[in-house]
């Protein structure tokens, strides 16, 4: 089917201006508050901290500008209504994040190919708490980047087929520059933002794409201390390590890039697929009310 070219060229344009202002806002912020930055990632030992909620600010001032001054539309497009903020929407997302990749790391530690060796020791909970201070706004910067604005605007100009297939593609590219990078690690990544989005146009919520992102990463770095697209975080007394082949534990990697976080992703679309039709059909099916 032909996509007709204006409203092609239009989503295009949009999404274009709303990267070259992210990018933008980003340097600005980083010059502006520079200091403080600085101070935070100092006080958080980890230098990862500041880039993590200088992008997220940046992210959020973008969609802002986009949504209230380029656009004039409401909040609730890119999927940060307050309807978009409903407790079951999130905690689905939440769940779906966190068992798809926890699922697969204990398939892997199952079979052998993963292994928890000793490290240096420390206080696992005050890693805990820096990790999550860096993965929460890592990862609502890359959910308003790729799955907010940019995923809304493509989908105006093509549909949400072609949208969603855009955007995973550039999700995939933006972590080429990562440690330890592979055809393979890249491909799944690519296939991380396909399920992302698909979390995020089946619950109308970038909420809830949020937190199945935050809640993915969250649990290979923090219960498994394993390394999270290609950085190794703090993992005091232990450490998962991959003893298996790389094409099913992700090598240095990190266990999302293997073949079992692959299948728990696929696991997770075909839940989001049949739950959103099953919807459909409970709505469909009940009894519309008389009007008097």
């Amino acid at each position: 089917m032909a996509i007709p070219l204006r409203p092609l060229a239009g989503g295009i344009a949009r999404a274009l201006a709303f990267l070259l202002l992210f990018f933008l806002l980003q340097a600005a912020i980083v010059s502006l508050f520079g200091q403080p930055l600085q101070w935070l990632a100092a006080a958080m030992h980890d230098p990862y901290i500041a880039s993590g909620v200088a992008s997220a600010l940046s992210a959020l001032a973008a969609t802002a500008i986009m949504l209230r001054s380029i656009d004039v539309r409401p909040w609730s497009d890119v999927g940060l209504g307050a309807d978009a903020a409903r407790p079951r929407a999130v905690l689905e997302g939440l769940l779906l994040g966190g068992l798809t990749i926890g699922a697969a790391c204990g398939a892997l530690l199952a079979f052998g190919w993963l292994h928890i060796v000793p490290a240096p020791p420390g206080s696992s909970f005050v890693a805990a708490a820096r990790i999550s201070a860096f993965l929460l706004p890592a990862a609502l910067a890359e959910e308003l980047v790729s799955r907010g604005y940019l995923l809304t605007a493509i989908r105006d100009g093509t549909g949400a087929r072609i949208a969603v297939v855009f955007t995973s593609l550039l999700f995939g590219v933006a972590h080429v520059q990562n440690p330890g990078a592979t055809v393979e690690s890249v491909v799944n990544v690519t296939l991380a933002g396909v399920f992302l989005a698909a979390v995020r146009l089946a619950f109308d919520s970038l909420y809830a794409a949020w937190a199945a992102h935050a809640a993915w990463n969250w649990i290979m770095a923090v219960p498994f201390h394993a390394s999270v697209s290609g950085l190794a975080l703090d993992a005091p007394d232990y450490r998962t390590v991959s003893d298996g082949p790389v094409w099913a534990t992700g090598g240095t990697w990190g266990p999302e890039g293997g073949v079992a976080a692959a299948v728990g992703m696929l696991a997770g679309l075909f839940y989001l697929y049949h739950s959103r039709h099953r919807r459909a059909e409970l709505s469909q099916s009940r009894p519309r009310r008389e009007e008097s």
